[in-house]
């Protein structure tokens, strides 16, 4: 715990109650954030500076990760912010973890079993007023006696998030509920037990006082199936997230110093541990192999099915599926360093925003509430003025349909619950959203910005043309004493053919133009200097990008290397992808031109701007911005940031810097650019399933507020009970759920 200063007193900006020693529930401090609790339990941020708010000495205790010490947040306003589970103070909806562990995931959400277990329990009494519907007998008695249970125990949570809404200024779908079940039960308890007090225009032709013990019992039934609905299809929209995080294993296999092997939980693996994986396993954690090989199936963070090869060296990645061999790895990033929990977080945290198309619904949300309370109250005048008798029970009756019809939920639902399960969905094909604000500018993007070098090409220099295999042998015996890239090009190259190397004495590198040194006896310098023997040969490598390095052997020539950055393999495939989607392709890049026009004639790239120094890019993006374009980079280098930054959408290539992750709002796990192409499409998709929540939420509220306020009475004689306008509430929300939904399927 900690002690709070009592002057000045922090304002709880939840509940409003202030937070003093005498007052305070407790404070912790999680992820560079203090947290105080006022006596209510509710959670006021302060910021980073604990200093202000809690005495010097104080010294932070860590936060137990345990169900009390979990931070959870609204998925309709995700500024709200609690420890613990419970209701949002300004829409009542039950909240959701700010951030996910598969602890969390596992374990039954409490609201879904506690609203599962009311409505089950009411549900009996639910059919003993439809046995009295059928067989139209009318027992208040029975009724008041039937009522009450389901009215005032099972609605119980419904009338406090009703009291609490009008309590907190923040009138939301239970002011509307609570406020229509409430009134016609109250006032059928007074016409059961005292009719008398009713004049007559409460009463029928047979002078005696409608109750409405039936619809206040139905509704609130009906309203906590909505709840279990709800919040079971809330559930289904982090099944993405629980997905990734089954795939972490439990346990790994470590191999101690002295050769023992055994299995410790995950959680004890540490940086630099030797651990075993055997075929069918799961990798435990982020590493490199350091002996061994197999093939490993990487598709639950790169979408793609077909397994890798690994060998020696190669990174492998925690929660991807081993194959048929095993290999001993090094571990490298373990806990929340791995790449798995990198991603979980990211997609947590852009499930957590809102997108710029939230606006409207917000601006709307915020007057709706207290304009349906106007229609009610309107709709009760007129009907107590101009309605057939009994005038005031029909007042009543209309009055109460309109409140509970109206559903803002549907319409705060809408946003938010197709943004958890896109940004769900890209994550499982290897696409990493950042921030809603990103998902939605992507689908109006109508430039992209593509750096060369590790975007459309490797990023990796590599021989791809050879005199022949002696000349190679020799160069690569010089070559692999030096540190320049094209160096480690030509060693590879070397090693690759299984080339024996010679030892190399008497080194010496030229600046500017190589590097000579002594091999079997022989002079050989591998240098930039042309040679007129091979002019003709050389034009046509340099005219197909490749840059030529030129080998001689005592002073004579031998012949040409051709080295490029080779164009990977599916980015032909993405550039024609991308044109068909309308957009326009621009590279940007630092080579040279000529390097720069081969590499946009072989993709067809629209437009190249070559030869552009780091700083520029990101004048160059503000350039085209300044044209009226929609414009989102590509890139993966530190040199891509600040253009990665200025444009709407800043796509990092997974196998780049962290840098430029950071920077991006959207990163491509395995630098593919045809993620590119599915992000946007599932950007398209999500887009179009938010504005049909939207039309659907608008549309519902629009035909159902008029009729159940009996619009549709003088012209066919048609009202809409009670018990209809609760059903159809109920449905509205779990349609638009239910429609987000869809979008774990979309085909991208």
């Amino acid at each position: 715990m900690f002690p709070i200063l009592q002057k000045p007193l922090a304002v709880d900006p939840v509940c409003g109650m202030k937070v003093d020693p005498d007052r305070a529930a407790g404070s912790s401090a999680h992820e560079g954030q203090t947290y105080f609790f006022c006596s209510k339990g509710c959670v006021a941020k302060f910021g980073t500076n604990p200093a202000k708010y809690l005495h010097p000495e104080a010294v932070p205790e860590p936060m137990a990760e345990d169900s009390a010490s979990i931070e959870y947040t609204c998925p309709m306003d995700p500024e709200v912010r609690q420890i613990g589970p419970g209701v949002c103070p300004k829409c009542g909806m039950a909240l959701e973890p700010a951030t996910f562990s598969l602890e969390a995931l596992e374990q039954e959400n409490p609201e879904y079993a506690d609203m599962r277990r009311r409505f089950f329990l009411s549900a009996p009494v639910v059919l003993i007023f439809l046995v009295l519907m059928i067989s139209g007998l009318h027992a208040p008695l029975v009724e008041i006696i039937a009522a009450t249970p389901v009215v005032v125990w099972a609605g119980w949570p419904l009338f406090q998030r009703g009291w609490a809404s009008i309590r907190n200024r923040n009138l939301n779908m239970f002011t509307l509920i609570a406020t229509g079940t409430g009134t016609a039960y109250l006032y059928s308890v007074v016409a059961t037990l005292a009719p008398g007090i009713f004049p007559a225009s409460f009463r029928d032709a047979h002078g005696k006082v409608a109750v409405y013990f039936e619809p206040a019992a139905v509704i609130v039934a009906l309203v906590l199936l909505g709840q279990v609905l709800e919040l079971r299809a809330r559930g289904q929209t982090a099944s993405a997230i629980r997905s990734l995080l089954g795939m972490a294993p439990k346990t790994a296999r470590r191999i101690r110093q002295n050769g023992v092997e055994e299995d410790i939980p995950l959680a004890q693996v540490r940086v630099g541990n030797a651990l075993r994986v055997r075929p069918g396993e799961k990798v435990p954690v982020d590493g490199v192999i350091v002996e061994g090989s197999s093939a490993v199936d990487e598709s639950m963070i790169t979408g793609e099915p077909i397994p890798v090869e690994k060998t020696t060296g190669s990174r492998v990645t925690g929660g991807t599926l081993n194959g048929p061999g095993a290999f001993v790895m090094k571990a490298e990033h373990v806990g929340a360093d791995t790449l798995l929990s990198r991603i979980v977080k990211m997609v947590s945290e852009a499930q957590r925003s809102r997108a710029p198309i939230q606006r409207l619904a917000d601006v709307v949300a915020g007057w709706f509430v207290p304009a349906v309370v106007a229609v009610a109250v309107v709709t009760f005048i007129v009907w107590a003025i101009w309605g057939p008798a009994p005038r005031m029970a029909y007042a009543l009756v209309n009055a109460i349909a309109v409140l509970i019809i109206a559903c803002p939920c549907a319409l705060g639902l809408a946003t938010p619950m197709s943004i958890m399960v896109g940004t769900g969905r890209a994550a499982t094909l290897g696409i990493l959203i950042r921030s809603a604000e990103a998902l939605e500018s992507l689908e109006r993007v109508d430039t992209l910005v593509l750096d060369k070098t590790g975007t459309l090409t490797e990023g990796k220099p590599k021989l791809v043309s050879s005199a022949d295999r002696e000349v190679l042998r020799l160069a690569a015996s010089v070559e692999r004493l030096s540190e320049h890239p094209l160096a480690a090009a030509i060693v590879n190259a070397a090693a690759e053919q299984h080339l024996a190397l010679s030892a190399a004495t008497g080194f010496l590198s030229i600046t500017g133009r190589g590097v000579v040194a002594n091999v079997e006896g022989h002079k050989v310098e591998v240098s930039n200097t042309p040679s007129p023997e091979f002019r003709e040969r050389a034009e046509g490598l340099m005219r197909d990008g490749q840059t030529v390095v030129y080998v001689s052997v005592d002073d004579r020539p031998a012949g040409i290397l051709g080295i490029a950055d080779p164009i990977k393999a599916s980015t032909r495939e993405a550039i024609d992808n991308l044109h068909r989607e309308g957009l326009r392709i621009v590279m940007l890049t630092g080579d040279t031109r000529a390097v720069a026009d081969v590499v946009a004639e072989k993709l067809s790239i629209d437009e190249v701007r070559a030869e552009v120094l780091p700083a520029a890019k990101a004048e160059t993006i503000a350039e085209l911005q300044k044209q009226g374009r929609i414009v989102a980079m590509a890139g993966d280098g530190i040199n891509d940031a600040p253009a990665l930054a200025r444009a709407h959408v800043g796509i990092a290539m997974g196998s780049g810097t962290d840098v430029a992750i950071e920077t991006a709002g959207i990163t491509l796990v395995k630098g593919d650019l045809r993620g590119i192409v599915r992000a946007r499409r599932l950007s398209q998709a999500t887009m179009r399933n938010i504005r049909q929540n939207l039309f659907f939420a608008f549309v519902y509220n629009l035909i159902g507020i008029p009729v159940a306020a009996g619009i549709l009475y003088p012209f066919f004689g048609i009202l809409l009970s009670p018990i209809i306008a609760s059903a159809a509430m109920t449905l509205s929300s779990v349609s638009v759920i239910t429609n987000a939904l869809r979008l774990r399927k979309v085909a991208v």
